[in-house]
């Protein structure tokens, strides 16, 4: 990325928790660190390695998708996964409020002078209730308390992201809900993901991007594994990965980043590889999701007939010692 460091804003006009993501974004050359041109086809052979036994098994025309979500639960609570695979999507207020949130983060980068939150957030409503896409029919059949509720939420979730973060700008090649996409075992395998902001892009096989994910709540380290899954994805896209990952959490005004490395590459490639086997294992039957208890159990579809689940919350008659591994 050529700009923190070498277009910089004026820091008075700056607060506190803008400063810190400027400096966060920024680095020296010598802090720019270049990976082999050859680790592309290190991790893609050992990503069809791992996967060799499912060759005959999956079929190119009908490839299986891995995207950050499936590897998420697949790995947190295979009874979950399973449970909210067979559930029919559905648009609700607060998966509605995060597209309309980043569609208006979206417009704020490239809007001309200082944007309003809740123009932003009212030009991204009649943007997104015009697609043809599911959301497009939500937002046109919702009832007005429901368009209020989102209005109200994204407006708050844009007007945080203003608050903390510096001006972008367009020098720092801004992408905003970039698509993510790389096949693996002759395709059929799709790794897929989102990015939320993605700044910078590599130069040769030296590193330069930085890629964020902004967050509502507090830290998870399913946080760092999604944006690892993400590094890997552009590594295996581009040959070269990003330089920084971080998760912003909007609420605290904080970053949580998080440096790239081999090592961390080599990780995310084994964990989507097991991740992978347990999707297509589950898929087809061949073994038993493994129920294990975390903080999702309290929203989980599968807790009325989960003991795992039921006594981890306490609501279990049975207290009993479970393996929640």
């Amino acid at each position: 990325m050529t700009a923190p460091e070498t277009t910089p804003i004026i820091a008075a006009s700056l607060n506190p928790a803008q400063q810190q993501v400027l400096d966060l974004l920024g680095a020296p050359p010598e802090a720019r660190p270049t990976f082999s041109p050859t680790l592309r086809d290190t991790l893609l052979a050992d990503i069809d390695d791992g996967l060799r036994e499912l060759l005959d098994e999956l079929d190119p025309a009908d490839p299986l998708f891995a995207s950050k979500h499936a590897l998420s639960t697949v790995h947190s609570c295979e009874a979950r996964h399973v449970a909210e695979r067979d559930i029919p999507f559905e648009w609700s207020v607060p998966l509605a409020r995060g597209t309309v949130a980043h569609k208006a983060i979206e417009l704020s980068i490239h809007w001309r002078g200082r944007p309003d939150p809740l123009q932003l957030v009212d030009e991204s409503l009649a943007r997104l209730a015009e697609g043809t896409d599911g959301l497009g029919d939500w937002l046109a059949g919702c009832s007005e308390v429901d368009r209020a509720e989102v209005r109200a939420l994204a407006n708050e979730r844009v007007a945080t992201f203003l608050e903390c973060f510096p001006p972008i700008r367009a020098a720092w090649i801004p992408v905003t809900e970039g698509r993510l996409r790389a096949e693996v075992l002759g395709g059929r395998v799709v790794f897929s993901g989102r990015t939320d902001l993605a700044l910078g892009r590599p130069e040769g096989s030296t590193a330069r991007k930085v890629v964020i994910d902004l967050k509502t709540g507090g830290f998870s380290a399913a946080h760092l594994d999604d944006l690892r899954f993400y590094a890997l994805i552009e590594t295996l896209r581009l040959g070269t990965p990003p330089r920084l990952l971080a998760s912003y959490y909007l609420d605290a005004g904080r970053a949580q980043p998080e440096a790239v490395t081999e090592g961390l590459l080599r990780a995310a490639a084994a964990r989507a590889v097991d991740g992978v086997r347990a999707l297509h294992e589950l898929s087809v039957g061949t073994r038993a999701p493994v129920a294990r208890a975390g903080v999702s159990c309290r929203w989980c579809p599968a807790l009325a007939s989960c003991q795992v689940g039921q006594v981890h919350l306490g609501r279990s008659e049975d207290t009993s010692p479970f393996d929640a591994d």
